[in-house]
């Protein structure tokens, strides 16, 4: 059984994790939490912790991001769009066992003390940034990393927040590499 609530957006999502993990699921019901339910978050994050796997859509971004500005300490977990993705609709309920699984196994929190490990100039080099296939580039590292898609501000802002190491990032361009 996961040690941390997992907190998602809605009923089907809770569904879908609890088929895919033992673990206890909470859903915000969207945007529709109140002052009362981040208290209750902000308990359960000192005593268990909490994991916060959204939609990998626009909406689900921001209420991570809401979340996250109330409650510190929180894992992030992240699917791929086309993870998660079924007749036209996103959504963590739409993702197989095995994704799911992935994505919580990768779970990571943001660090506290920021840091400059990577700069714009590496993603440019890399290609992460500004090339016709540096999105997909960023999409497949993102999915390698367990940071998700993002745009190339916010990827280089999840390698930071996140704590990967140059290490790590290597590791995950060269099994990119290996399949182009």
């Amino acid at each position: 059984m996961i040690k941390e609530i997992i907190v998602v957006e809605g009923k089907d999502d809770i569904s879908a994790v609890k088929n895919a993990v033992e673990a206890e699921v909470i859903a915000t019901g969207g945007f529709g939490y109140d002052k009362k339910f981040i208290e209750n978050l902000k308990v359960i994050a000192e005593k268990r912790g909490i994991i916060i796997l959204t939609d990998p859509d626009h909406a689900g971004e921001q209420i991570r991001k809401d979340l996250c500005k109330h409650i510190k300490n929180c894992k992030h977990a992240f699917l791929q769009q086309g993870k998660a993705l079924k007749k036209g609709n996103i959504g963590v309920e739409n993702a197989i066992k095995d994704d799911i699984v992935e994505a919580i196994s990768k779970a990571r929190p943001i660090i506290s003390t920021r840091r400059k490990e990577f700069v714009r100039e590496d993603l440019i080099a890399l290609g992460l940034e500004g090339r016709a296939n540096s999105r997909k580039k960023r999409e497949e590292l993102g999915d390698i990393l367990g940071i998700g898609y993002c745009n190339a501000k916010q990827f280089l802002s999840r390698l930071n927040n996140f704590g990967i190491t140059r290490e790590e990032f290597i590791k995950a361009l060269e099994l990119i590499q290996q399949h182009e």
